[in-house]
């Protein structure tokens, strides 16, 4: 499955919406997926999965690419 993360590089920091990054991951479930972040230094806002036409939408974008962590 592809889950698509939003997130903000300062952990130290309120989160403001017009300063949250995305990034996708390809795991089996949420918690892998912020397990195999869990190394980085990120606030993780929001793990969503992406299926069906939503994932479709979202490939047809050219930043659409899955991370390999």
């Amino acid at each position: 499955m592809i889950f698509k993360v939003y997130y903000h590089l300062n952990v130290h920091e309120v989160p403001v919406r017009e300063n949250t990054l995305s990034l996708y991951v390809e795991a089996e479930t949420e918690k892998e997926v912020r397990d195999q972040l869990k190394g980085r230094d990120l606030m993780i806002e929001y793990v969503q999965k992406l299926e069906g036409e939503h994932l479709a939408y979202e490939q047809a974008s050219p930043d659409f690419h899955v991370e390999q962590v």
